[in-house]
């Protein structure tokens, strides 16, 4: 590691620095967290398990604790993986399909 002196940097080399620092930081934590992953799948795949059979599929809000989401409702006919419940805010496919003209009820499942 090369020695930088920063008591001899100016005001302007010393946010460039900074800002160059913290990017580095935030690169290392990605690199970092990828091959912790990676280490996880493998270890789980060795004894026969998914990384999500152990976790669970998404970022949750822990054991016991799950919120209720509901069945899905409406479903884009382009990509039936695309669904909404209809509580809360409209996806952008379905709000753009009412703009044209469609009906809510058009996309019931």
């Amino acid at each position: 590691m090369s020695g930088i002196n920063v008591d001899k940097l100016s005001l302007k080399d010393l946010v460039d620095l900074e800002t160059k620092v913290q990017k580095a930081i935030a690169a290392a934590r990605d690199r970092e967290r990828a091959e912790l992953k990676k280490k996880v799948a493998d270890l789980a795949e060795t004894h026969g398990f998914s990384v999500a059979e152990l976790f669970g599929g998404g970022r949750g809000r822990g054991p016991g604790k799950s919120k209720s989401v509901g069945v899905a409702k409406y479903a884009n006919p382009e990509n039936r993986a695309d669904t909404w419940t209809g509580r809360g805010r409209k996806p952008n496919w379905l709000v753009e399909r009412l703009k044209k003209g469609a009906k809510l009820s058009d996309f019931e499942i």
